[in-house]
């Protein structure tokens, strides 16, 4: 356990910083996990609970509208206000769970910056009432456009967030696949020479945007969003090392002074995971593993209990089947399901019990 203590609950500023710094000098990195609704918050703190490890809570636009509930009629008020909802359950629960959480926006291209500069006027709304953010990180990913408006719009948005104690995560490369309506299904067959960053690029965001504020790279380096046929995804994390150290040399720091995120981490090699941690990965994403552990226990659920799912008393023998029916037995076990799935993350991870929460 890191000699740094911070109070159980959301982490933003310096707790923030210092979250990042204790992963990446305790050579571990956090699972950074998609949610959609209360049910996979609380799964996912459970997790952190049980693993003793802190944990990353992050919504894409899609998961903010779900949150609010699919009928209402607004889709943008829906991003936006579920994402405010969700953030505002975490800052309720999260200390009473005992661990450090960061809140996370995910994903948001170029069609979707105004629903981050409307998190921001939330977020500006919360810290002049708390003197601290809503949100501990949104994150800009603007990898389809060109690389001047990618880090000239990082740049404009860091300065906002800055001013309220956020961190930016933005994105440099393409990560191959789709993720809730952001980027373009993965092509297995050809040949995705943009899946990898260049280190050059690497140094112009940092040489523009370390200046202004905290922030993180989601580099790319073969990763892709989603579960394909092994063999198929080829990642070369050496990509991380040599942005690493051509940072450092230009700018005499110390090692890794990147802030590095891992997209698409379902489903990657374990060796890779690791070696990509070693050359400074703080974060590595995971949604796609935790959305079917949540499904295949309710799919067992209902397949052993049919009958439940057709009739609320049996037509042959009466038998009442309310408790089988109720929605809480197999929500739970879908949430158990991400709480057994993540202790897996937090162990290929190396964060389990390394927790930085103290009382």
């Amino acid at each position: 356990m890191s000699d740094k203590l911070l109070r159980p609950g959301v982490v933003t500023g310096e707790g923030y910083k210092t979250l990042v710094n204790a992963a990446k000098a305790g050579g571990y990195a956090l699972p950074a996990v998609n949610v959609v609704g209360t049910n996979s918050i609380n799964a996912v703190m459970e997790a952190a609970a049980k693993a003793n490890s802190d944990i990353i809570i992050q919504l894409s636009n899609s998961g903010g509208a779900f949150y609010a509930g699919a009928g209402m009629a607004d889709s943008f008020k829906a991003k936006v206000l579920g994402s405010v909802a969700a953030a505002q359950h975490a800052h309720l629960l999260a200390e009473h769970y005992g661990i450090c959480v960061a809140m996370h926006t995910d994903h948001a291209n170029r069609e979707l910056i105004p629903w981050i500069e409307a998190l921001l006027d939330e977020g500006e709304k919360y810290y002049e009432q708390h003197g601290k953010p809503l949100f501990s990180s949104h994150m800009l990913d603007l990898s389809a456009d060109p690389i001047d408006f990618n880090l000239s719009e990082c740049a404009r948005i860091l300065e906002r967030m800055a001013k309220i104690d956020m961190s930016l995560e933005i994105e440099l490369g393409v990560t191959g696949g789709e993720e809730d309506g952001v980027g373009s299904e993965f092509d297995e067959a050809e040949d995705n020479s943009k899946l990898y960053t260049q280190p050059e690029d690497v140094l112009r965001a940092y040489n523009l945007l370390n200046p202004i504020g905290h922030f993180s790279v989601a580099a790319s380096f073969g990763n892709v969003h989603g579960v394909y046929k092994p063999g198929n995804v080829k990642l070369r994390p050496e990509i991380l090392r040599n942005s690493q150290s051509l940072v450092q040399k230009t700018h005499g720091t110390g090692d890794n002074p990147l802030h590095l995120v891992f997209h698409g981490g379902s489903g990657s090699e374990k060796a890779k995971i690791t070696e990509a941690v070693g050359y400074g990965v703080f974060k590595m994403n995971i949604d796609t593993d935790t959305q079917f552990a949540f499904s295949e226990p309710v799919g067992k659920f209902v397949n052993e209990n049919p009958k439940a799912f057709l009739y609320q008393v049996d037509p042959d023998d009466g038998t009442p089947y309310k408790k089988f029916y109720d929605p809480r037995k197999y929500l739970r076990a879908g949430e158990q399901g991400v709480v057994a799935r993540l202790q897996e993350a937090c162990n290929d991870l190396g964060s389990k019990g390394r927790s930085v929460a103290g009382a």
